[in-house]
């Protein structure tokens, strides 16, 4: 049984017995480690993310995420279908040019890929970057020509 005169701390409990800033007698007093004035010396004014002078890390680093290197990035295509072809002449040469024209689409990215969903009724020559083997296929099937443009 325990009682004030015997108390001892739990199993496992912290049992550090150093009290800073209690007189020049115990080995830590005055400024309690901290030194004269300063920043350090106040409890409540430390600066969070302050790194003495230097640049902080979040002044370092860019605000609004990153890219990899241009090597590494994925390539962007603008996906056509062959149905929304059919909005062009027979015999018509088309381009990222003539479909931004007709508002096939609205930006080129990295470039345009035809694709092979639907149907082709008419013999176009298409310049694109890539082609879907069905799309390519389509295309020479109508007798027109699938140019792949760098």
């Amino acid at each position: 049984m325990s009682s004030l005169s015997n108390l001892q701390n739990a199993a496992g409990a912290r049992t550090d017995s150093f009290r800073k800033g209690r007189g020049r007698g115990s080995g830590n007093g005055k400024t309690a480690g901290k030194g004269m004035k300063g920043q350090g010396a106040h409890s409540h004014t430390k600066k969070n993310g302050y790194e003495g002078g230097q640049t902080p890390i979040a002044r370092r680093l860019p605000k609004f995420g990153f890219r990899k290197s241009h090597k590494n990035r994925r390539i962007v295509y603008v996906a056509v279908n062959l149905d929304r072809l059919n909005a062009f002449k027979d015999g018509e040469t088309v381009n990222a040019v003539t479909l931004r024209e007709k508002n096939i689409i609205k930006k080129e990215f990295d470039g345009v890929k035809i694709l092979g969903k639907g149907t082709l009724s008419k013999k176009l020559i298409v310049e694109a970057k890539a082609f879907s083997a069905s799309a390519k296929k389509a295309i020479e099937d109508k007798g027109g020509e699938a140019k792949v443009i760098e």
